[in-house]
């Protein structure tokens, strides 16, 4: 009897609605607010407008919107603070917030400003921005989606 070798696997980046252990990708648009109001008064072309396409981790876990250093280079986002930031295995790290940043998903915007993580780390969309856009994690299909409830227009709790 001869033993056939294993077909290889192939490993892919995620794609957003594919998901391997429960994790959630979803691609949203990062914007530089600060070139939208230039272009706004006339000052900067439309398609000079600096702005990124991410297949982001979707993370209920973490509150903000989460960018690493080459993120903030492209879309040249300013310093507006430093602010501590725990992971998940509970290293403490001092880190920059910039912004603001806008961040599209399907028919939804919210405007935010984002943590730093040094290095190319993943991009993290935390709950604040998800709330504000009125977007939730479909547990079934497993990926994120307009709320099903409001499906034309984001509804907040004003109370």
């Amino acid at each position: 009897m001869s033993l056939k070798p294993a077909p290889k696997k192939v490993y892919r980046k995620h794609q957003t609605g594919v998901n391997k252990m429960g994790l959630v990708y979803a691609e949203i648009d990062l914007i530089s607010i600060d070139d939208i109001v230039l272009s706004r008064r006339g000052f900067l072309d439309k398609d000079k407008i600096k702005q990124v396409t991410i297949n982001a981790l979707v993370d209920s876990g973490t509150y903000m919107l989460t960018i690493n250093e080459n993120v903030r280079a492209q879309l040249d986002l300013p310093f507006i603070e430093k602010q501590f930031g725990r992971l998940a295995d509970e290293t403490l790290l001092e880190l920059d917030v910039v912004g603001p940043v806008e961040v599209r998903f399907e028919n939804r915007r919210t405007t935010v400003d984002a943590i730093v993580l040094p290095g190319n780390t993943e991009v993290l969309l935390g709950s604040i921005p998800m709330e504000d856009m009125d977007i939730l994690v479909d547990p079934k299909q497993q990926k994120l989606v307009v709320n099903p409830a409001h499906p034309y227009v984001a509804t907040k709790h004003l109370k």
